[in-house]
């Protein structure tokens, strides 16, 4: 098998990740396409130390924090008009702080992790995030960018910052436990 019809197989999942990370599918397109280019340009790079995806993978994620600190003033980063966080607080806590329900049972974390589906549950979440709190938390989770990096790149205060992370995960909890593990709940 050649070389660019290994790098062929991926750019669908590669396309999709950039999506979930930029949220803008012209800036995905071009993360994906010099990922792709840069592979291409020097393959003796890969040398086999690792999955050729897992490679790419790299590859994308540093073209993607290119393409976010390069375009970061086409982005609109301002907090969501209606980003849901007093409904989803009223709907997670009770007037005493304490969890209103108890999160459901997950199972074997390990297990589901192998997953394809799960992944698929899980992505199709992230993207109902909305905008800027489905890219903090993108950038912290997924591209593994240090608090003080994404505090940097956005301007955002290290509380806002910790505050929109929590609001993700708190969404994304509900998500999976309605569209994945929902079943299991006791």
């Amino acid at each position: 098998m050649t070389v660019e019809s290994q790098l062929s197989e991926y750019q669908g999942y590669l396309l999709r990740f950039a999506r979930l990370q930029l949220r803008n599918e012209a800036w995905a397109e071009d993360a994906v396409s010099e990922t792709l280019l840069a592979a291409l340009a020097k393959p003796q790079s890969f040398a086999n130390r690792s999955q050729l995806k897992t490679w790419l993978v790299g590859i994308l994620k540093h073209k993607v924090i290119d393409i976010l600190r390069e375009r970061r003033r086409e982005v609109s980063l301002q907090q969501d008009e209606d980003d849901g966080g007093e409904e989803l607080g009223s709907l997670a806590f009770k007037a005493d702080g304490h969890f209103g329900a108890m999160p459901a049972d997950w199972g074997d974390p390990e297990q589901e992790l192998n997953s394809r589906q799960f992944f698929a549950i899980l992505e199709a979440c992230a993207e109902k995030l909305p905008a800027a709190m489905g890219r903090i938390f993108l950038m912290r989770e997924w591209l593994e960018l240090s608090s003080e990096e994404i505090c940097k790149e956005l301007g955002l205060t290290p509380t806002n910052l910790y505050v929109q992370l929590h609001r993700a995960r708190l969404r994304l909890r509900e998500c999976l436990e309605l569209n994945w593990f929902g079943g299991r709940a006791p």
